[in-house]
């Protein structure tokens, strides 16, 4: 697979890698319902074997659960170890809230508890999950991170839905690396600052949600989106309602029609669509099991021409 430099790192990744999100599994606010370990196992190495380079996840996934997966996976591997990525920053409370928080203490316990699970002495690319509720932990956290990038616990620290003048205070204290924000044919919103922004100042973009989490991979439907389990978080989404349902699934369909015709998913064109931006490093793509792996992880090799991509924004 083709590679980029992330950023102001040495860290040349693959176009695409493999997201861990839904394979926390079940019993958190985030879940994306129940999933099979076994499935998640064959899944990444599905993607290894393909491939991919590296691996984002994060604490909070399944409240740990993910991270013990991919470690678990990484162990049957017998290929070139992958860049581990994780994030601090989300925690969960007694009744399985999840809130943010970046005191300089709790990123620390974090860090060594993703070391553990991780069953790693480094992590690759640590990065702040989403911005703290408390603004003034921002400085806090971000100097926590460089002081365990310092002392060789993680090798780079990146961020995530991050806005531009958060990166600036952040800059202010430590070079950050990356920036992932969520990217995709129906959601647009980075193209107009934060690309650019990112790229003047060779900050590295691994974009999240390319296939807006299920919807434009062709094999949503709008009755299974109505009958997603109750511990599904896609359940309460509003792009898994209408009114916007019945528009993201027109976009699939747009998806679909070029994907048939060059023998590739619409998962695989929706991706291909982020990877098409300049300003773009990689992007996270997840999957469940091998089949879904094999379905969408050669995305990056599909390169979408001007007519291909104009007939995907017509819709």
């Amino acid at each position: 697979m083709e590679t980029r430099k992330l950023g102001n790192s040495d860290l040349m990744i693959t176009r695409v890698g493999y997201g861990a999100w839904a394979i926390g599994g079940a019993g958190w606010e985030y879940a994306w319902g129940p999933q099979s370990d076994r499935d998640s196992v064959a899944a990444i190495l599905k993607a290894l074997e393909l491939g991919v380079n590296w691996i984002d996840t994060a604490a909070v996934y399944g409240l740990g659960h993910s991270e013990e997966v991919v470690a678990r996976a990484l162990a049957e591997w017998t290929g070139p170890c992958p860049s581990l990525f994780t994030k601090c920053g989300l925690l969960s409370d007694q009744r399985g809230r999840v809130y943010r928080k970046l005191a300089a203490d709790s990123v620390r316990r974090e860090c060594e508890a993703s070391l553990r699970r991780l069953c790693v002495e480094r992590i690759d690319l640590y990065q702040v999950h989403w911005p703290p509720e408390n603004d003034q932990e921002l400085e806090e956290g971000w100097q926590a991170l460089e002081e365990l990038r310092k002392e060789g616990k993680v090798r780079w620290i990146g961020v995530s839905n991050f806005d531009a003048g958060q990166m600036e205070r952040a800059r202010a204290i430590a070079p950050v690396t990356s920036l992932q924000p969520p990217y995709s044919i129906i959601r647009r919103g980075i193209e107009q600052e934060m690309l650019p922004f990112c790229r003047q100042r060779d900050i590295g973009v691994i974009v999240y949600a390319p296939m807006a989490s299920g919807l434009l991979t062709g094999a949503m439907t709008r009755e299974r989106a109505q009958n997603l389990p109750d511990d599904d978080w896609r359940k309460r989404s509003p792009e898994f309602n209408e009114p916007n349902l019945s528009r993201n699934l027109a976009v699939a369909e747009r998806l679909r029609a070029v994907g048939k015709r060059r023998g590739r998913s619409a998962g695989e064109v929706a991706v291909a669509w982020t990877l098409r931006h300049p300003s773009v490093t990689a992007a996270i793509v997840g999957a469940r099991s091998a089949a879904q792996a094999e379905g969408v992880m050669r995305a990056a090799e599909l390169h979408l021409s001007a007519e291909e991509i104009a007939e995907i924004e017509g819709a």
